[in-house]
Protein backbone atom coordinates (compact mmCIF):
# COMPACT_ATOMS: atom_id res chain seq x y z
CA UNK A 1 0.00 0.00 0.00
CA UNK A 2 1.18 3.57 -0.69
CA UNK A 3 -0.34 6.69 -0.21
CA UNK A 4 -1.85 8.70 -2.76
CA UNK A 5 -3.66 11.67 -4.02
CA UNK A 6 -7.14 11.35 -5.59
CA UNK A 7 -7.99 11.66 -8.63
CA UNK A 8 -11.07 13.38 -8.01
CA UNK A 9 -8.97 16.30 -8.31
CA UNK A 10 -8.95 17.89 -11.33
CA UNK A 11 -4.97 19.28 -10.59
CA UNK A 12 -4.03 15.26 -9.70
CA UNK A 13 -6.12 13.83 -12.64
CA UNK A 14 -4.68 16.32 -15.33
CA UNK A 15 -1.30 15.65 -14.23
CA UNK A 16 -1.73 11.97 -14.43
CA UNK A 17 -3.47 11.19 -17.94
CA UNK A 18 -1.80 14.19 -19.37
CA UNK A 19 1.36 12.03 -20.39
CA UNK A 20 0.65 10.92 -24.01
CA UNK A 21 1.48 7.59 -23.60
CA UNK A 22 -0.77 6.98 -20.27
CA UNK A 23 -3.41 9.52 -22.64
CA UNK A 24 -2.66 7.16 -25.79
CA UNK A 25 -2.99 3.60 -23.91
CA UNK A 26 -5.98 4.53 -22.18
CA UNK A 27 -8.35 5.64 -25.59
CA UNK A 28 -6.85 2.93 -27.27
CA UNK A 29 -8.08 0.29 -24.26
CA UNK A 30 -11.29 2.93 -24.22
CA UNK A 31 -12.14 3.19 -27.35
CA UNK A 32 -10.02 0.65 -29.41
CA UNK A 33 -8.49 3.84 -31.13
CA UNK A 34 -4.57 3.57 -31.74
CA UNK A 35 -3.65 7.52 -31.51
CA UNK A 36 -0.12 9.01 -32.74
CA UNK A 37 0.07 12.57 -30.50
CA UNK A 38 2.89 14.49 -29.13
CA UNK A 39 1.24 16.46 -26.75
CA UNK A 40 -1.79 16.35 -24.67
CA UNK A 41 -3.21 20.50 -24.42
CA UNK A 42 -4.58 20.98 -20.73
CA UNK A 43 -7.58 22.87 -19.95
CA UNK A 44 -7.97 23.84 -23.47
CA UNK A 45 -10.94 26.77 -24.35
CA UNK A 46 -11.97 28.69 -26.47
CA UNK A 47 -15.03 31.28 -26.85
CA UNK A 48 -18.38 30.40 -28.06
CA UNK A 49 -19.77 32.27 -30.65
CA UNK A 50 -23.79 30.34 -30.24
CA UNK A 51 -24.34 30.84 -26.43
CA UNK A 52 -23.38 32.19 -23.45
CA UNK A 53 -21.10 29.10 -22.41
CA UNK A 54 -17.69 29.28 -23.01
CA UNK A 55 -16.31 25.85 -24.07
CA UNK A 56 -13.83 24.23 -21.93
CA UNK A 57 -11.80 20.79 -21.79
CA UNK A 58 -9.46 19.28 -19.69
CA UNK A 59 -7.65 16.96 -21.94
CA UNK A 60 -7.49 17.64 -25.26
CA UNK A 61 -5.23 15.25 -28.08
CA UNK A 62 -5.53 15.60 -32.18
CA UNK A 63 -4.17 12.31 -33.93
CA UNK A 64 -1.26 13.53 -36.06
CA UNK A 65 -3.13 13.04 -39.23
CA UNK A 66 -5.81 15.48 -38.16
CA UNK A 67 -8.76 13.04 -38.62
CA UNK A 68 -8.78 12.08 -34.91
CA UNK A 69 -9.99 14.49 -31.81
CA UNK A 70 -9.93 13.05 -28.50
CA UNK A 71 -10.86 14.74 -25.15
CA UNK A 72 -11.23 13.55 -21.81
CA UNK A 73 -13.04 15.11 -19.23
CA UNK A 74 -13.03 15.01 -15.82
CA UNK A 75 -16.41 15.73 -13.48
CA UNK A 76 -15.90 15.11 -9.75
CA UNK A 77 -20.01 16.19 -9.02
CA UNK A 78 -22.81 14.14 -9.31
CA UNK A 79 -25.67 16.32 -10.79
CA UNK A 80 -28.38 16.04 -13.25
CA UNK A 81 -26.75 17.93 -16.21
CA UNK A 82 -23.81 16.22 -16.94
CA UNK A 83 -25.32 14.78 -20.11
CA UNK A 84 -25.81 18.61 -21.24
CA UNK A 85 -23.29 19.84 -20.52
CA UNK A 86 -20.56 17.64 -22.45
CA UNK A 87 -23.10 16.98 -25.34
CA UNK A 88 -22.81 20.78 -25.57
CA UNK A 89 -19.20 20.63 -25.51
CA UNK A 90 -18.54 17.97 -27.86
CA UNK A 91 -21.03 19.40 -30.37
CA UNK A 92 -18.49 22.61 -30.08
CA UNK A 93 -16.12 20.66 -31.21
CA UNK A 94 -18.19 19.48 -34.11
CA UNK A 95 -18.74 22.92 -35.13
CA UNK A 96 -15.69 24.75 -34.77
CA UNK A 97 -13.38 21.88 -36.80
CA UNK A 98 -16.29 20.55 -39.22
CA UNK A 99 -15.26 18.46 -41.70
CA UNK A 100 -16.78 15.02 -42.76
CA UNK A 101 -13.87 12.70 -42.04
CA UNK A 102 -13.21 14.33 -38.89
CA UNK A 103 -14.07 11.76 -35.92
CA UNK A 104 -15.21 13.42 -32.62
CA UNK A 105 -15.21 10.94 -29.19
CA UNK A 106 -15.50 12.64 -25.74
CA UNK A 107 -14.48 10.41 -22.81
CA UNK A 108 -15.74 11.38 -19.28
CA UNK A 109 -14.92 10.36 -16.02
CA UNK A 110 -17.49 10.71 -13.34
CA UNK A 111 -15.61 9.78 -10.31
CA UNK A 112 -18.45 11.26 -7.79
CA UNK A 113 -20.86 8.60 -9.80
CA UNK A 114 -24.03 9.56 -11.64
CA UNK A 115 -27.77 8.69 -10.33
CA UNK A 116 -28.69 5.86 -12.91
CA UNK A 117 -25.86 4.06 -11.36
CA UNK A 118 -24.12 2.46 -15.10
CA UNK A 119 -20.83 1.79 -15.11
CA UNK A 120 -20.95 3.29 -19.16
CA UNK A 121 -23.65 5.62 -20.62
CA UNK A 122 -22.92 6.94 -24.19
CA UNK A 123 -24.49 9.26 -26.52
CA UNK A 124 -23.98 7.94 -30.14
CA UNK A 125 -24.64 10.29 -33.00
CA UNK A 126 -24.51 7.41 -35.71
CA UNK A 127 -27.95 7.60 -37.68
CA UNK A 128 -29.98 4.41 -36.80
CA UNK A 129 -32.63 2.61 -38.64
CA UNK A 130 -36.02 1.30 -37.73
CA UNK A 131 -34.08 -1.69 -35.79
CA UNK A 132 -31.87 0.59 -34.22
CA UNK A 133 -29.05 -0.60 -36.34
CA UNK A 134 -26.45 2.03 -37.12
CA UNK A 135 -25.62 2.60 -40.60
CA UNK A 136 -21.75 3.35 -39.91
CA UNK A 137 -22.06 6.90 -41.45
CA UNK A 138 -20.81 9.21 -38.22
CA UNK A 139 -18.88 7.82 -35.32
CA UNK A 140 -19.28 10.97 -32.97
CA UNK A 141 -19.04 9.47 -29.61
CA UNK A 142 -19.70 10.57 -25.99
CA UNK A 143 -19.08 8.38 -23.26
CA UNK A 144 -19.70 8.51 -19.95
CA UNK A 145 -17.44 5.84 -17.11
CA UNK A 146 -18.56 6.14 -13.50
CA UNK A 147 -15.68 3.31 -11.63
CA UNK A 148 -17.72 3.30 -9.08
CA UNK A 149 -20.10 0.55 -10.99
CA UNK A 150 -17.45 -1.65 -12.38
CA UNK A 151 -18.80 -4.65 -12.55
CA UNK A 152 -18.53 -8.51 -13.69
CA UNK A 153 -19.56 -7.37 -17.47
CA UNK A 154 -17.72 -4.12 -17.33
CA UNK A 155 -15.19 -4.61 -20.41
CA UNK A 156 -11.43 -5.93 -19.56
CA UNK A 157 -9.80 -3.14 -21.12
CA UNK A 158 -11.53 -0.52 -18.99
CA UNK A 159 -11.73 -2.72 -15.70
CA UNK A 160 -7.94 -2.04 -14.55
CA UNK A 161 -7.89 1.73 -15.25
CA UNK A 162 -11.75 2.74 -13.51
CA UNK A 163 -10.97 0.24 -10.76
CA UNK A 164 -7.69 2.18 -9.76
CA UNK A 165 -8.73 5.79 -10.47
CA UNK A 166 -11.71 4.47 -7.56
CA UNK A 167 -9.55 2.85 -5.88
CA UNK A 168 -7.54 6.09 -5.57
CA UNK A 169 -10.22 7.94 -4.19
CA UNK A 170 -9.52 7.00 -0.50
CA UNK A 171 -6.09 7.77 -0.80
CA UNK A 172 -4.29 4.32 -0.39
CA UNK A 173 -3.59 1.81 -3.29
CA UNK A 174 -2.12 -1.43 -3.30
CA UNK A 175 -0.16 -1.42 -6.51
CA UNK A 176 -0.17 -4.60 -6.72
CA UNK A 177 -3.30 -5.02 -8.08
CA UNK A 178 -2.65 -3.57 -11.07
CA UNK A 179 -0.44 -4.88 -13.93
CA UNK A 180 -1.02 -2.61 -17.08
CA UNK A 181 2.51 -0.04 -17.18
CA UNK A 182 0.69 3.16 -17.41
CA UNK A 183 -1.99 2.78 -14.82
CA UNK A 184 1.18 1.98 -12.64
CA UNK A 185 2.71 4.77 -14.33
CA UNK A 186 -0.36 6.59 -13.02
CA UNK A 187 0.16 5.37 -9.62
CA UNK A 188 3.58 6.08 -9.51
CA UNK A 189 3.21 9.91 -10.54
CA UNK A 190 0.07 10.80 -8.11
CA UNK A 191 1.91 9.34 -4.60
CA UNK A 192 1.80 11.94 -2.09
CA UNK A 193 5.48 12.39 -1.94
CA UNK A 194 5.58 13.27 -5.60
CA UNK A 195 3.05 16.43 -5.36
CA UNK A 196 5.00 19.56 -5.43
CA UNK A 197 3.62 22.52 -3.65
CA UNK A 198 1.59 24.14 -6.19
CA UNK A 199 -0.20 20.95 -6.70
CA UNK A 200 -0.90 20.63 -3.20
CA UNK A 201 -2.04 24.32 -2.86
CA UNK A 202 -4.49 23.55 -5.70
CA UNK A 203 -5.70 20.63 -4.13
CA UNK A 204 -6.99 22.82 -0.78
CA UNK A 205 -8.53 24.94 -3.46
CA UNK A 206 -10.29 22.45 -5.28
CA UNK A 207 -11.40 21.23 -1.62
CA UNK A 208 -12.70 24.26 -0.36
CA UNK A 209 -14.65 24.70 -4.07
CA UNK A 210 -16.39 21.78 -3.38
CA UNK A 211 -17.32 22.25 0.42
CA UNK A 212 -18.71 25.67 -0.67
CA UNK A 213 -20.50 24.23 -3.70
CA UNK A 214 -21.95 21.32 -1.31
CA UNK A 215 -23.11 23.82 1.19
CA UNK A 216 -24.79 26.30 -1.62
CA UNK A 217 -26.63 23.22 -2.93
CA UNK A 218 -27.67 22.61 0.91
CA UNK A 219 -28.93 26.30 1.22
CA UNK A 220 -30.50 26.33 -1.89
CA UNK A 221 -32.21 22.94 -1.24
CA UNK A 222 -33.21 23.90 1.95
CA UNK A 223 -34.82 27.55 0.55
CA UNK A 224 -36.70 25.69 -1.67
CA UNK A 225 -38.37 23.50 0.92
CA UNK A 226 -39.33 26.54 2.81
CA UNK A 227 -40.83 28.51 -0.10
CA UNK A 228 -42.60 25.65 -1.21
CA UNK A 229 -44.05 24.83 2.30
CA UNK A 230 -44.72 28.97 2.75
CA UNK A 231 -46.86 28.32 -1.05
CA UNK A 232 -48.49 25.46 -0.03
CA UNK A 233 -49.86 27.47 3.10
CA UNK A 234 -50.76 30.40 1.25
CA UNK A 235 -52.73 27.78 -1.25
CA UNK A 236 -54.67 26.71 1.57
CA UNK A 237 -55.72 30.30 2.88
CA UNK A 238 -56.72 31.00 -0.74
CA UNK A 239 -58.70 28.27 -1.08
CA UNK A 240 -60.30 28.51 2.30
CA UNK A 241 -60.68 32.06 1.39
CA UNK A 242 -62.76 31.05 -2.26
CA UNK A 243 -64.90 28.86 0.27
CA UNK A 244 -65.72 31.41 2.52
CA UNK A 245 -66.68 33.90 -0.54
CA UNK A 246 -68.33 31.68 -2.18
CA UNK A 247 -70.97 31.18 1.28
CA UNK A 248 -71.27 35.19 1.08
CA UNK A 249 -68.88 35.96 3.98
CA UNK A 250 -67.34 39.49 3.96
CA UNK A 251 -64.12 40.59 2.41
CA UNK A 252 -63.00 42.21 6.07
CA UNK A 253 -64.32 38.95 7.67
CA UNK A 254 -62.23 36.54 5.38
CA UNK A 255 -59.84 38.96 5.47
CA UNK A 256 -59.41 38.40 9.33
CA UNK A 257 -59.97 34.78 9.52
CA UNK A 258 -57.48 33.91 6.85
CA UNK A 259 -55.08 36.17 7.56
CA UNK A 260 -54.39 37.41 3.71
CA UNK A 261 -53.90 40.97 2.53
CA UNK A 262 -57.35 42.95 1.74
CA UNK A 263 -56.08 43.15 -1.69
CA UNK A 264 -55.31 39.84 -2.59
CA UNK A 265 -58.83 38.82 -1.11
CA UNK A 266 -60.06 41.26 -3.14
CA UNK A 267 -58.83 39.82 -6.29
CA UNK A 268 -59.85 36.63 -5.07
CA UNK A 269 -63.73 37.77 -4.72
CA UNK A 270 -63.47 38.86 -8.03
CA UNK A 271 -62.34 35.62 -9.46
CA UNK A 272 -64.88 33.80 -7.91
CA UNK A 273 -67.62 36.09 -9.19
CA UNK A 274 -66.28 35.26 -12.65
Amino acid sequence: MHAVASLCYGVIFKKAFSQPDVFTAFVKDILGIELEIDHVEIEKSWDNPFGKVNYYFNLFAEDKAGNVVINIQHYPQNDHYHYQRFLHFHSAIIAKNYQPALSVYTIVILTSGDRHQRDMSQIDFDPKDRDGQGLGEIPHKILFLCPKYVNAETPEPWREWLLAIDDSLDGQVDETHYHKACVQKILETIRQDSLTPQERARMKDEYSEEVWLQDKLEETLQQGLEQGLEQGRQEEKEEVALRLLAKGMEVVLVTEVTGLPLARVQALRQQDVV
